[in-house]
């Protein structure tokens, strides 16, 4: 018998404008997101949160915000930080005013967490997104030993060339047909963001097109995929978070 092949399709920066969050809201009703993370920092957050609370199908999960950066003339600039990166008690500080945040807007924890720019794959905030995922006992991205992290439905190379190919039907149900069983986790960034002013804005409303196009749905049953989101299927993998060095700890310890 073939096991099951179950995808959560997570749209990060829920909140960042009112142009992510109509991207994001129409990727889940007319399309395959199933769950969102939410950027507490920013304009639309509140809008973002309340979506949430009358939508309770779209898992909500905290979108840890510690600045932004973009790669320009050969070289990382910062668009914005939030705190310095490399001060561990800084990042605990604002990690916990984030969180707070989120309970505020939400009213209630969130399902899951990842970071803007991955950040919290470096030190410190790396270890201080572990505690708080063994804390709250959610899965933490990239280090959950049962959902399995995709993020190559993404129009743009680490340093900002575009890769227009990448978000496209066809690119997309071709990762579907290569889904491993268990849990996926599909990163993907929709969005109508004309009104926001960062590293990737023109090809979110393509994201949106191919994440609504009905041949993606129809490849999600013919390649027998069951569409999830992180609170529908929390029981089966809230057990462990994987750290960094291999070894995995029980949750809520």
């Amino acid at each position: 018998m073939t096991a099951k092949k179950y995808l959560i399709v997570n749209a990060d920066d829920f909140g960042q404008s009112p142009g992510v969050n109509r991207g994001i809201i129409e990727a889940h009703e007319r399309g395959i997101v199933t769950s969102a993370s939410l950027m507490v920092r920013w304009q639309a957050a509140a809008e973002a949160a309340v979506y949430s609370r009358e939508h309770p199908s779209l898992s909500l999960g905290l979108h840890v915000d510690l600045g932004e950066w973009a790669y320009r003339e050969g070289t990382w600039v910062p668009l914005y930080e939030v705190v310095p990166v490399d001060d561990i008690k800084a990042v605990r500080e604002e990690l916990a005013r984030q969180l707070a945040t989120f309970r505020r807007l939400a009213g209630k924890d969130p399902t899951h967490i990842d970071s803007h720019q991955h950040t919290h794959l470096r030190e410190p905030a790396r270890c201080v997104l572990v505690d708080i995922a063994r804390y709250l006992q959610i899965p933490l991205r990239h280090f959950s030993p049962v959902v399995h992290y995709r993020g190559d439905f993404y129009g743009q190379t680490v340093e900002g060339s575009p890769i227009p190919d990448r978000i496209t039907v066809d690119e997309l149900i071709r990762i579907l047909a290569g889904l491993p069983p268990g849990y996926t986790e599909l990163g993907c960034h929709p969005g109508f963001a004309t009104d926001l002013d960062t590293m990737y804005r023109e090809k979110r409303s393509q994201e949106v097109s191919v994440l609504c196009d009905p041949r993606v749905r129809a490849a999600l049953v013919s390649l027998e995929i069951e569409l999830r989101s992180f609170h529908s299927g929390s029981e089966r993998w809230v057990t462990a978070v994987e750290l960094p060095n291999g070894k995995k700890t029980a949750l809520g310890g």
